[in-house]
């Protein structure tokens, strides 16, 4: 039933608006055409996947002082207010793996900041590449800088259509790390936030979002993305979305631009709500912070050998293999969210004896935790699940939510207390 609702909703979405709202030329569109189609054709039955697709992802906030001519109702407001345009930097880029044969979804954060050649233009930040050549010259870029895998798809979205979305999807209960305050008048651009979990509506989520005014700059930023990505999917994405996803379609279609087809999106929609949390793998583009006075302006600096391994382990996409990390070599972080005296110590020892000695205590975690999450921080997957193995409790999660130094981050849960013969005492 739900199958045929579905069919029958695709059936009537297909003959509105397209959602390309930028026209590509032949050549810009060849970008694209790499590969069969995607999916299957449109009938009473739900599309689905044919095959493996990486699809391009690009959030952009724009103002009235990036475009030449903003709208009159902007221009006279005296600030830099947002502009739905889809011509500026990009704030955000992903890309997404969409595997029906593994059936995992994979997401790659790329820094904004990552220094790279965008063809044409010479070295520069990755986020230009959209300003300079829209979407097909941030694939051509983004393909390069990985090694020239294929990009099938792309979507541009404007802030303020994540805002949309957010709401239209009734918001998005979410762990706030820690207090967050910023103003600036020039944008009317206000956070203020409050630590603790919480249920955010669609503008509280876009502060938490844009908030980057602290020790890790944009790459603080993306950890945040990841939460919320993380906890959107989980509480959005289920077989009632697709019943949903017209709604959410009129909602947004004016603050999205792709040449995914409405049939292909809702195939993708589907796949990734059948999708288990084990099976959404979160990455950053491997890297480092330029020092303080190495180029004129920061950077994130890429790493082209731990990027091949990453794009041939979670891209299928080459032949170099992630390096195997002896247990003492692991550089392993110990995060306490328990706030129970000498929990991180405890850990600490239990891996020493299993033969991880590059282990530390790291600043606390600030969400509790009840089940012990051992982070793949570089995404050293079979490294986490042989710790997980070791101390015999905590789920696997390969994510960049973790301590950015570290191999593997254990974030403490209240499972870790529990297993202890002797409870450790609560601070």
């Amino acid at each position: 039933m739900i199958s045929a609702t579905a069919g029958a909703l695709v059936a009537v979405t297909l003959s509105s608006t397209p959602l390309m709202q930028r026209k590509l030329t032949a050549e810009e569109a060849s970008v694209f055409a790499k590969g069969d189609r995607i999916s299957t054709s449109a009938t009473l039955q739900m599309p689905e996947l044919t095959r493996p697709v990486n699809i391009l992802v690009l959030g952009v906030k724009v103002l009235t002082t990036d475009v030449d001519s903003p709208p009159p109702e902007l221009s006279k407001l005296g600030y830099h207010a947002l502009v739905n345009s889809f011509d500026g930097l990009t704030d955000t880029m992903l890309l997404l793996r969409f595997n029906p044969e593994t059936k995992k979804l994979i997401v790659l954060s790329i820094p904004r900041d990552t220094r790279t050649h965008i063809p044409g233009y010479g070295t520069a930040k990755i986020n230009a590449a959209n300003v300079y050549g829209g979407p097909a010259l941030a694939a051509k870029t983004t393909s390069e800088l990985l090694g020239g895998i294929g990009i099938d798809r792309y979507a541009t979205i404007n802030v303020q259509g994540v805002q949309a979305l957010i709401d239209t999807l009734g918001g998005v209960n979410v762990y706030v790390p820690k207090d967050m305050k910023y103003q600036d008048d020039s944008q009317h651009l206000y956070i203020n936030l409050k630590a603790g979990r919480q249920h955010l509506n669609g503008d509280q989520a876009l502060q938490l979002l844009r908030f980057r005014y602290d020790e890790y700059g944009d790459i603080g930023r993306i950890q945040r993305q990841q939460l919320v990505m993380r906890a959107l999917m989980e509480q959005s994405l289920n077989p009632a979305t697709l019943t949903r996803l017209p709604k959410i379609l009129q909602v947004i279609q004016s603050y999205i631009d792709t040449n995914l087809t409405v049939e292909e999106l809702v195939a993708l929609v589907g796949f990734a709500s059948r999708t288990s949390r084990a099976d959404v793998q979160m990455l950053v583009v491997p890297g480092d912070f330029s020092e303080p006075g190495q180029y004129d302006a920061s950077y994130w600096l890429p790493n082209p050998t731990r990027i091949e391994a990453v794009m041939a382990q979670y891209f299928d996409f080459g032949s170099v293999a992630l390096p195997t990390s002896s247990p003492s070599s692991l550089r392993i972080a110990v995060q306490d969210s328990t706030k129970h005296m000498g929990a991180s110590q405890l850990m600490i020892s239990a891996l020493r004896k299993a033969g991880y000695s590059n282990a530390i205590v790291d600043l606390p975690h600030s969400e509790p935790l009840r089940v012990t999450r051992i982070v793949a921080q570089q995404g050293d997957e079979k490294g986490a699940e042989a710790i997980r193995r070791a101390i015999g409790l905590g789920e696997v999660r390969i994510e960049s939510t973790g301590e950015l130094g570290s191999d593997i981050t254990i974030q403490l849960g209240q499972d870790w207390i529990q297993k202890q013969p002797n409870k450790a005492t609560d601070l």
